[in-house]
Order: C-alpha cells, then sequence, then structure tokens
C-alpha cells in the first residue's frame, strides 16, 4: 500500500502527535507515504474568509504538487480540515470558470491540476484500506476492558459522505471492536464541537464542547480523527468542568494512537506526551 501524503500545518505543529502516531501506525500496517513535495497550507478556516478564489488556489497548488510527482497513488489527508479543503478543489475543478481562475493562479509557478488523483480521509483508509480484519491479525495488546467514545467531528464527512453517514456515522466502530475495544453507546459522534468558535465566541463552543464531554461520560476516552477537534476538546476541560459544576476530565487521544497502542506500539512512539488530557487512570488500563 502507497499514498502521497499531505500532513498539512497542524499537524507540523500543534498537532504532531497526530503526524507522528499516523506514520507509525501506517508502517507497522505496511503502508508507504510519500510526502508531496513542497507542500503548503490549504488555507484551512481562514482563507475563504479573506478570499474565495484563495481558498481554492491553495489547496490546488498541493493538488497539483502532488500530480507533478508523477505518482498515482491516492492522496492520504489526516487533518479534516485540510481533507474538506482538499476535496473541494476536486469537486469544483469540473467547472469550466473555476477551473479557468485556478489554472491561471497555477501557471504562476508552471504548474498544472488535472485532477488525475483521489483525496481521501485517513479514516476512509482505515476502513476501506487496512479494514478491522488487518488490526485483529496484527493485535498485540487487546484493548479489552477500555469503553471508547468515537467522535468524527463535522469536516470528514459533510458536505461529502463519501465512506460514512454525517448524521449517524459508525465507520470507526468496526475498528475500535477490531482491536479489543467496547464502542462507547451515544449519539454525538457527528456532533460540531464549534470548531473556531471556540476562540470568536467562547461561550459557543464551551457549551457545544461541554455536551460532548458529558455525553462521553463513562466512556475511558474520546477518539478523535480532527485537529480542531481534539484541540476544543482536550484544551479546556478545566473550564468546563467549572462552568458546570462536575468533572468532565476525558482521556482525548486521536484513532491513530489509539490503534497503535493495540498494535504494540509503545506511547512514546506515538507521543502520547504530547496531549493535553490523558487520565491517569486509562494510563493504568493500558498498562
Amino acid at each position: 500500500m502507497n499514498y502521497l501524503y499531505y500532513p498539512g500545518c497542524s499537524l507540523d505543529g500543534s498537532a504532531r502527535e497526530y503526524d507522528i502516531s499516523t506514520r507509525a501506525l501506517m508502517e507497522t500496517l505496511g503502508a508507504t507515504l510519500h510526502d508531496i513535495e513542497d507542500w503548503t497550507c490549504c488555507g484551512a478556516s481562514a482563507a475563504e474568509a479573506t478570499s474565495a478564489l484563495l481558498a481554492l488556489a491553495l489547496p490546488a497548488r498541493n493538488l497539483a504538487l502532488a500530480e507533478k510527482m508523477g505518482h498515482r497513488e491516492d492522496i492520504l489527508v489526516p487533518c479534516s480540515a485540510c481533507y474538506l479543503n482538499l476535496k473541494t478543489v476536486t469537486e469544483k475543478i469540473a467547472d469550466p470558470e473555476i477551473s479557468k481562475k485556478i489554472h491561471a493562479v497555477l501557471a504562476e509557478e508552471s504548474l498544472e491540476l488535472n485532477g488525475s488523483l483521489r483525496v481521501r480521509h485517513l479514516l476512509d483508509v482505515l476502513v476501506n484500506d487496512i479494514g478491522p480484519q488487518m488490526l485483529n491479525e496484527r493485535v498485540q495488546r487487546r484493548l479489552e476492558g477500555l469503553v471508547i467514545a468515537p467522535y468524527y467531528g463535522c469536516q470528514c464527512l459533510r458536505p461529502y459522505p463519501v465512506f460514512d453517514d454525517p448524521e449517524q456515522p459508525r465507520s470507526m466502530e468496526p475498528l475500535l471492536e477490531a482491536v479489543g475495544a467496547t464502542v462507547h453507546s451515544w449519539d454525538m459522534g457527528g456532533k460540531c464541537c464549534g470548531a473556531s468558535h471556540m476562540n470568536t465566541k467562547m461561550e459557543v463552543g464551551l457549551e457545544l464542547v461541554g455536551a460532548i464531554l458529558e455525553a462521553a461520560s463513562g466512556a475511558d476516552a474520546i477518539v478523535t480523527v480532527c485537529p480542531m477537534c481534539q484541540m476544543n476538546l482536550e484544551a479546556y476541560q478545566n473550564k468546563i468542568s467549572s462552568l458546570r459544576g462536575k468533572d468532565l476530565h476525558m482521556t482525548i487521544l486521536y484513532l491513530p494512537q489509539l490503534l497503535g497502542l493495540a498494535l504494540g506500539l509503545p506511547p512514546e512512539a506515538l507521543r502520547c506526551d504530547l496531549n493535553l488530557a490523558v487520565e491517569k487512570g486509562f494510563e493504568k488500563k493500558i498498562a
């Protein structure tokens, strides 16, 4: 299994543990990742507020660089915001007017975009290329006794429901069960965490995250596939617990970190030390 790899800015900075654990897990599973050469920011959620063309041109440049490498593999993207931005370009490039504008920008670097490569979220790859059977066969440390709440967030499933139902997502469940974990029963997996509202309208973000943490009560951990969701869920637990008058502290891990632990990778190889919320009780159960 070979993939072109687009880490994006968050995984190069504040979410380094997501990048490191993704690379470690995929290597353990026998997959080879080829970084897109000279990749740059995809625009995240800020570019569109500045310029609709910029919001398309930035991810289009990365797709064009991927095509220039001459590979025919799919592009694997762990960050949900990056996935959405790159995926949007592959959908909109078919529009002649939009295509013309994008190619005028790319021409400044003598780049072209043909739309020949498929953009895929890490979760999609884990579910449909790796699959629960391979995970089950490679488990070194079964996670029996652990109850895990799968949290998808918005952007890996909306507005493009490629590999799961955005209203009732279930794609993580077979993966978790394959490594011995029990899936926490809840309906919050596809609910919004507030995204950047945590910075612009904190009261909204705190309310949304608080509802998610409260619904996860009884689970040993929440697993995520989005850097922004991860940050929102783990960084404000003290404040939310104080506001709600109850202890809502909860371990928050990236999905490849949890799967990596099950496959026998040590916590240090997955950089669990960089996570902001790992409870002592969870560490004892893992140990």
